[in-house]
């Protein structure tokens, strides 16, 4: 009898540190809307659906931001202007600063699904842009009122479905419209903290019961490839174009930093290290792989387009072969899945378009053309590796008659069980495991390194990101700062390790974005000088874009060694 088809959901959760940890603040809000919005529907789905096993992948920096938030909450202190502003008092006295920053953040979202259906809320951006069209003195006519409706209104459109349909508290919010006042605004508050305070907890108790296996990433989403070497890029695209520094400085031990640092905060938030990881992006080569494996990671998962690459150079392309689970020859004793891509896009990027029920119904229908393709003697293992938190956003009601159809089928269906990678490798029998002779770098993207290297902006990052590292290695080596600031400027340089500066370079990501993340890869390379105690370069003032190839120092400290005054690292 031919066994069932095993499906492992990966949810990848993940956000970069939008911390600015020199003026104590957050940056940009995007952790705690992901809170109230998605780590909260995705956690009830599975509540909802016992049966229904996952993985959740969390990244240590994002539940470090998390439990920053909870701080935050229970000191009633915020370091986060939106939510400083949610809680204002009185909106007649807001600065012109504070309206700008209302106007320009309180309508970032998916328009379709989270604007257009509250009449109320997209009455205020009609109104924003009918009097914005008249310049300044349009927008001066806005009341405080209005900017009191504008910040509740962003929170409740960012708000989970699960959460209205058991929030009465915000079932009367949305109801009422308008006129929100202060009480109104601090019981939309108090039930944010709330949320945020519980979620670690969530997931930790669906893992405690074994319906989760709960992975992570090395501590700061490091590209950690092109960290231990910039030529890697070229194994899937000879001719890319690699930054003017031949690598980065000591890559190698940055990377086995990056795990263990991600190992421990694992084992202290959730008892024991993660028996696997999703590395950044999916992105994997040879010496990477070797240096997981000798951490104790007894799996990792990536892309389709690397394992075709790879059985492509090997001259062994199998159109089954992502079915199966695979072990690189030069890295014994852990095992590699990959992503499928067709069923992954789909719900990613074309569910969000058909009726849930729909949707569900074909994605269990291509589970079962590849179960009934199995040969009766093989077993397959269907991975669906995606992220975890900004697909929804396009769907109807945050996804939740997708998630509950799809649940529900799954966990009826007598050929089909969903599971873990840990599960499947703790089995008395787990499924073979085929040899990769050779691997071909790359990433969950294309198959390629191509998003974080090669153009012109993202290879200049990365000199930039070569010159401070360059600088920090000559600092630590003077041994002339005390062992907190040493401990402070380390966390700092593994934050500007991040691999989501790279992403967002290139012309393909909205220009308010890019200028965003722009903005806070350069103020965290210049904090990192200031805690080494060096002015940091002038350049560092210009939008990435701007600096010219010859002013990125090789070994200069910034501006030199010249000493600035030392700051504090939360």
């Amino acid at each position: 009898m031919k066994p069932p088809l095993d499906l492992v959901f990966l949810w990848h959760m993940h956000q970069p540190d939008y911390r600015d940890h020199r003026q104590d603040e957050l940056v940009l809000p995007w952790v705690y809307l992901h809170v109230i919005k998605d780590y909260t529907d995705m956690a009830a789905h599975l509540e909802r659906h016992p049966q229904i096993r996952a993985v959740i992948n969390f990244v240590p920096v994002l539940l470090e931001q998390i439990e920053d938030y909870v701080a935050q909450f229970e000191t009633g202190q915020f370091h986060d202007q939106l939510l400083q502003l949610l809680a204002c008092p009185d909106f007649e006295q807001l600065s012109k600063a504070q309206r700008d920053f209302l106007l320009n953040t309180c309508f970032r979202s998916n328009h379709a699904t989270m604007l257009a259906p509250f009449p109320l809320y997209q009455r205020l951006h009609d109104l924003s842009l009918k009097l914005g069209g008249e310049g300044q003195a349009g927008l001066d006519y806005l009341s405080g009122a209005y900017f009191a409706d504008l910040v509740t209104w962003y929170h409740l459109a960012w708000t989970g479905e699960t959460e209205r349909r058991r929030q009465p508290v915000l079932a009367q919010l949305m109801s009422k419209g308008q006129g929100y006042t202060l009480a109104d605004r601090k019981a939309l508050l108090t039930l944010i903290g709330e949320d945020i305070k519980s979620i670690i907890p969530r997931y930790r108790a669906l893992a405690q019961r074994g319906q989760i296996e709960i992975s992570c990433t090395p501590q700061t989403h490091p590209l950690a490839p092109l960290l231990i070497d910039f030529k890697v890029a070229r194994e899937a695209q000879p001719e890319a174009s690699l930054p003017a520094t031949a690598a980065y400085p000591g890559g190698r031990n940055r990377v086995m930093a990056q795990i263990e640092d991600a190992r421990a905060s694992h084992a202290s938030r959730f008892g024991q290290p993660p028996v696997g990881m999703w590395p950044a992006e999916g992105a994997i080569s040879t010496a990477y792989v070797q240096k997981l494996a000798a951490q104790g990671c007894r799996w990792i998962a990536s892309g389709e387009g690397v394992l075709n690459a790879s059985l492509r150079r090997a001259n062994c392309a199998d159109s089954r072969a992502v079915f199966q689970p695979w072990q690189l020859a030069r890295a014994p004793g852990l095992t590699l899945f990959f992503r499928n891509e067709k069923l992954s896009d789909l719900i990613g990027f074309e569910y969000a378009k058909w009726h849930g029920q729909d949707a569900a119904q074909h994605f269990v229908a291509e589970l079962e053309a590849i179960h009934a393709a199995t040969p009766d003697n093989e077993s397959a293992v269907v991975s669906i590796i995606m992220d975890g938190e900004n697909a929804w956003e396009h769907y109807p009601y945050n996804g939740h008659f997708f998630f509950e159809d799809l649940y529900g089928l799954l966990e009826q269906h007598p050929d089909i069980r969903t599971t873990t990678y840990a599960e499947l490798l703790a089995r008395a029998k787990p499924p073979p495991v085929s040899t990769l002779p050779e691997l071909v770098a790359g990433s969950w993207v294309y198959g390629t390194l191509s998003t974080w290297i090669g153009d012109a902006n993202k290879n200049r990052a990365w000199d930039l990101l070569c010159a401070a590292k360059q600088s920090y290695d000559l600092v630590m080596a003077s041994e002339r700062l005390s062992p907190q600031a040493r401990t402070n400027a380390a966390a700092q340089l593994a934050i500007c390790e991040s691999s989501d500066w790279f992403w967002w370079f290139g012309d393909y990501n909205p220009e308010v974005a890019v200028a965003s993340f722009d903005r806070l890869f350069r103020r965290n390379l210049a904090n990192l000088y200031y805690l080494l105690e060096l002015s940091p370069p002038a350049h560092l003032d210009l939008p990435i874009s701007a600096i010219s190839g010859d002013a990125t120092p090789q070994a200069e400290g910034g501006g030199s060694m010249r000493r600035a005054q030392p700051l504090s690292h939360s």
